[in-house]
């Protein structure tokens, strides 16, 4: 499986999960209060630079992964740009790539384990209403470790069709990359089988 943890080592690896996660909660709950495009650039400024700080390679990494969020910047700016309130679209802009940023760097420096640990504890209350905190850990702590996981997979189908046809590949590959997706979980699932499941 394709992970987020980068393999540049730094002192935020060593932190527990649960505080990483509990920093990540207020930061977000911050951004959100923020309405302005100033503060907002200040602020994804201050996390790019806490970045370097960690090294260009680790900076390099973090880079790479904010690369999906391109069509979503494309959409909203030309939808803004389209209503004449480049303000409001810049501040959404920031606010997303600040937050989605920030939500990396703590998958970046956790490893899974630590993560479903963290997870459940934090989902413990959870239990009193019938729900697992195990299954609902493991379930989120998959979805955040199967994204890039499927966007790796879309983008190799994507360079697959263009080999073959000189068209955009667009919609084609939505059949193709559903059933990758599914026979990705169908494997997850096995081999959770395979160590006991979760319950």
């Amino acid at each position: 499986m394709l992970t987020l943890t980068s393999p540049v080592e730094t002192a935020l690896h060593r932190l527990p999960a649960g505080p990483k996660l509990l920093a990540l909660c207020a930061v977000t709950v911050l951004l959100f209060r923020l309405d302005h495009p100033l503060p907002l650039a200040a602020s994804l400024a201050a996390l790019a630079a806490f970045h370097l700080t960690q090294g260009r390679a680790f900076a390099a990494h973090a880079l790479r992964l904010i690369g999906p969020l391109w069509p979503f910047v494309l959409v909203v700016g030309l939808w803004h740009l389209w209503l004449q309130d480049m303000a409001a679209g810049t501040t959404i802009l920031l606010r997303l790539i600040t937050a989605v940023a920030a939500a990396n760097l703590v998958t970046m420096t956790t490893r899974l384990s630590d993560m479903i640990a963290a997870l459940e504890t934090l989902a413990s209350p959870l239990g009193r209403l019938g729900l697992n905190p195990r299954t609902l850990s493991l379930a989120v702590a998959l979805v955040i470790r199967f994204f890039p996981v499927l966007t790796d997979r879309t983008s190799q189908l994507a360079e697959a069709f263009r080999a073959r046809s000189p068209r955009r590949p667009g919609h084609r590959i939505l059949v193709p990359a559903a059933l990758a997706a599914l026979d990705d979980a169908d494997h997850v699932a096995e081999a959770l089988r395979a160590r006991g499941g979760t319950g």
